[in-house]
């Protein structure tokens, strides 16, 4: 499992990326939440949703990517750090190299250049 450093907060480019998200918070009640993501980074994704959780909530997080032949799970274990009216922000905490390496594609692949 790869572990992100904290200290590179906006390293990392936030694109746009809509695609079912399941989440298990690791709280006594176990809830599953399923949902859309709205953006993603190397570091994190925000989730669509109406509920209310606690931040520094640990979870996991599957994202899945469909319109290949198959459907692709990524797993990553993540932490609740913002919640707005219209979602949760999650931390991502580790995950595995394969995981890692969709990431970077999708996010080099999702990514509008603003330097015109």
């Amino acid at each position: 499992m790869a572990v992100l450093n904290n200290d590179d907060r906006r390293k990392y480019y936030r694109v746009g990326f809509a695609t079912e998200i399941e989440i298990d918070l690791k709280t006594k009640d176990q809830v599953k939440l399923e949902g859309n993501s709205k953006d993603l980074s190397l570091k994190g994704i925000f989730v669509n949703t109406a509920r209310r959780f606690v931040r520094g909530t640990l979870c996991s997080v599957k994202i899945y990517l469909t319109g290949g032949i198959e459907k692709i799970e990524l797993l990553i274990e993540g932490t609740i750090v913002r919640q707005t009216d219209t979602g949760i922000g999650i931390l991502f905490n580790s995950m595995d190299v394969d995981t890692y390496s969709h990431l970077k594609n999708i996010v080099h692949y999702n990514r509008v250049d603003d330097s015109d």
